[in-house]
């Protein structure tokens, strides 16, 4: 019984290495700009009963409250894994500015406008597999890697909050996957 205890307890590290989502595999931890973050939760956006991705949100500790993470200028690095055979271009670029336009007051779209433009630019159409990052630190920006190619970097705090508004502000992608990014809390 005891060898059977020391087994269990050696192989609990492996079992919290990772966390599974519809066959994705996600790792515990990740690093921003030599910063270790930590999975705060992720979830599958779904869209008229399809999967279209996993997310996986990665903050530098857990939170539930999306409120402090969106007014917190910290590291944070948000995964897409694609399940769905393709997403156009189009598609993606009309998610985007719906994303930017029901969780970004008036005033605030005119100053991010222009970086949002860039930022769509930097997508092709996804397919099924793809793997979409994008990771903020802070004084820098958010850095887009598609495919694992790096695409470029979109400066600023402001962009950066109001992109993570997409999937924790007001109106999020869906509510369920907000609460899942939120650590299902």
């Amino acid at each position: 019984m005891r060898w059977l205890m020391v087994l269990m307890i050696g192989l609990l590290p492996a079992a919290l290495a990772a966390k599974t989502v519809e066959g994705v595999h996600l790792p515990e931890q990740v690093s921003v700009e030599g910063k270790t973050l930590m999975l705060n939760g992720a979830g599958v956006r779904t869209k008229l009963f399809f999967d279209i991705y996993v997310a996986a949100l990665y903050l530098p500790a857990p939170s539930a409250d999306a409120d402090k993470i969106l007014q917190t200028d910290q590291p944070w690095r948000l995964d897409m894994h694609f399940l769905y055979s393709e997403v156009s271009k189009e598609k993606l670029d009309e998610g985007w500015d719906e994303g930017f336009e029901e969780n970004t007051p008036a005033s605030e779209r005119g100053a991010l406008a222009e970086r949002l433009e860039r930022f769509k630019a930097m997508f092709p159409t996804l397919h099924k597999g793809d793997v979409v990052v994008l990771a903020y630190s802070p004084g820098k920006g958010v850095s887009v890697s598609i495919k694992g190619v790096q695409q470029g970097t979109i400066a600023g705090a402001d962009f950066a909050q109001a992109l993570l508004r997409v999937w924790l502000g007001a109106e999020p992608v869906t509510g369920k996957l907000k609460k899942a990014l939120l650590g299902g809390r």
